[in-house]
């Protein structure tokens, strides 16, 4: 999410919040843009290896998340970003986490390196690249729904784009393209009860699997104020791997199952002025293979200081 200032000048007098799961690029010198979400996922079901629907199993896998990009500009073209993420998972009598969870943390740098010129139909591309940082919880857990971490280091890349366009009756639709990677450059020391699906007692490593997002968002300005958006996804991962000794000195080593799922984000935003806005939609997860079929209410709020 974005104002819209920060990308198309050409299109300034129209405002934005950005859709629910799109990227958004750089922002303006000296400008702090805090974009807080507030989720909440509900399993309805899952899809197995051959990509057919099935029941939801319980106990189910619930979450409350918040989930917090704080980015600045530092140069016209160039901007920091930091994604906080905080999770309270639960399954009904099978455990739940031991208050909020802090996961690890992503660091990302934004170059423009194509400036837009709607007039010449050139739309703006960013290059982000940055690493997640290992910072949650992932071994010697209490419960295992206090696993929020890999305990590896994670390198990630992306490549956007973000175009306008005037409709009749002067109405603006924006367009973004993305493409996410990332790849776990480090392993993690594995002890006792981990995210890996470990016990007590194991001693091991473990490494997550590669794993990318592939989308497209539009938003249709009704008015100055009021946006229609949606995100369309593809969501890809390779199964982790963890190798050790359990309890019993027994060798173990596993290998999880890819997965992947494509998921639908229609949203409303509405826009106070040109630096707060809201948006209010959720995600739907309609196909895929190996992943839990969810549904995800959500809301944010984007603000620019």
């Amino acid at each position: 999410m974005t104002w819209m200032g920060t990308s198309s000048w050409a299109h300034a007098d129209q405002w934005y919040t950005g859709s629910l799961v799109s990227p958004s690029g750089t922002t303006r010198v000296g400008v702090l843009n805090v974009e807080p979400y507030y989720s909440y996922s509900q399993p309805v079901g899952y899809f197995d290896a051959r990509g057919g629907s099935r029941p939801v199993t319980h106990p189910m896998q619930r979450m409350f998340s918040n989930s917090t990009l704080w980015k600045y500009g530092i140069l016209s073209d160039f901007s920091v970003q930091v994604h906080t993420i905080v999770d309270y998972g639960w399954k009904h009598d099978t455990g739940h986490s031991h208050g909020p969870k802090t996961g690890d943390v992503p660091v990302d740098l934004i170059y423009r390196f194509v400036r837009p010129d709607p007039k010449r139909y050139i739309p703006a591309f960013n290059l982000f690249v940055g690493m997640i940082f290992p910072t949650g919880d992932y071994r010697k857990l209490g419960d295992t729904q206090d696993g929020v971490g890999s305990g590896a280091y994670v390198f990630r890349f992306a490549i956007t784009e973000q175009s306008t366009y005037t409709l009749p009756g002067n109405h603006e639709l924006r367009l973004r393209v993305w493409n996410w990677f990332r790849r776990a450059v480090t392993s993690a020391k594995l002890v006792d009860t981990t995210s890996y699906g470990t016990a007590h007692g194991f001693r091991g490593r473990g490494q997550p699997g590669m794993s990318g997002e592939t989308g497209f968002s539009l938003e249709y300005a009704l008015s100055q104020k009021w946006v229609l958006a949606m995100d369309l996804a593809r969501d890809w991962s390779d199964g982790s791997r963890m190798h050790g000794h359990d309890a019993s000195g027994q060798y173990v080593k596993k290998v999880g199952s890819a997965g992947s799922d494509w998921q639908i984000a229609p949203a409303f935003e509405y826009n106070w002025n040109a630096r707060w806005g809201v948006i209010v939609g959720s995600a739907f997860y309609f196909a895929g293979h190996n992943k839990s079929i969810q549904v995800s209410p959500q809301f944010a709020i984007n603000a620019m200081f």
